[in-house]
């Protein structure tokens, strides 16, 4: 991938959340859920039933299989989030790949000195262990998961997203996610956002009123450029 090569990001950092974003982890994401739900003799859900679901943490995303599939109480849905969690975490890289052209996207992003960085609602340790089976953790300046900030300092808070600013040594930055708790998040702390329609769709993308919109990685850098002149 050589057409954006000689392009110079003017963005310092580019922020990415990592379900629906970086990684396609819609497979093995349901996995844990459909694990948690058969345990108590729920009906299963397909993949495309789990991916709206995805994109708030996992302890969200189950209670949204569990209400699916006929409700549960809070001690039942505390007891099958670790559940959930701990299968999640023996089977975290079964299914789930990069997004074709990410890993171009980063590198051409890195040659150009901009510093990169992951910001989730998934839990720290996990998404740093998905990156590690990926070999992708050596590629970002820093990884902050849905717990880093502590409870209630989760992406639709802007508190993560200024971590990260802060992490990478400051400067303008523009963040890329999938889901209304990133672009929420991005805007709240002021920065350019850029929605994939790719990714784990709650509602049409065109109503999460980011700045920018790319279905596939190849427009990512030209979109940036672009957000940049006009927040210039």
């Amino acid at each position: 991938m050589t057409q954006n090569s000689s392009l110079r990001v003017p963005f310092d950092i580019v922020g990415f959340d990592l379900d629906g974003t970086l990684l396609d982890t819609s497979g093995d994401l349901a996995a844990a859920v459909n694990h948690a739900l058969a345990s108590v003799g729920r009906p299963l859900l397909t993949v495309e039933q789990v991916k709206p679901m995805i994109g708030g943490g996992a302890r969200h995303m189950l209670a949204q299989g569990m209400a699916a599939t006929g409700g549960c109480d809070d001690a039942t849905l505390d007891r099958l989030h670790r559940l959930l969690l701990e299968y999640y975490e023996t089977h975290i890289a079964v299914l789930t790949i990069p997004y074709p052209d990410a890993l171009d996207v980063l590198d051409q992003l890195a040659a150009h000195g901009t510093r990169l960085a992951i910001v989730t609602n998934k839990l720290e340790g996990l998404a740093r262990k998905v990156l590690e089976a990926l070999d992708l953790t050596r590629r970002f300046d820093c990884i902050i998961g849905g717990d880093t900030m502590g409870p209630g300092n989760a992406k639709p808070s802007p508190k993560p997203i200024y971590e990260m600013i802060a992490r990478c040594g400051g400067g303008t930055a523009a963040f890329v996610g999938d889901s209304m708790f990133d672009i929420r998040a991005g805007q709240a702390a002021g920065l350019p956002t850029v929605a994939c329609s790719f990714g784990f769709m709650m509602q049409p993308v065109e109503e999460l009123g980011a700045d920018a919109i790319i279905h596939g990685y190849t427009e990512l850098i030209p979109t940036l450029d672009r957000l940049a002149v006009v927040n210039g």
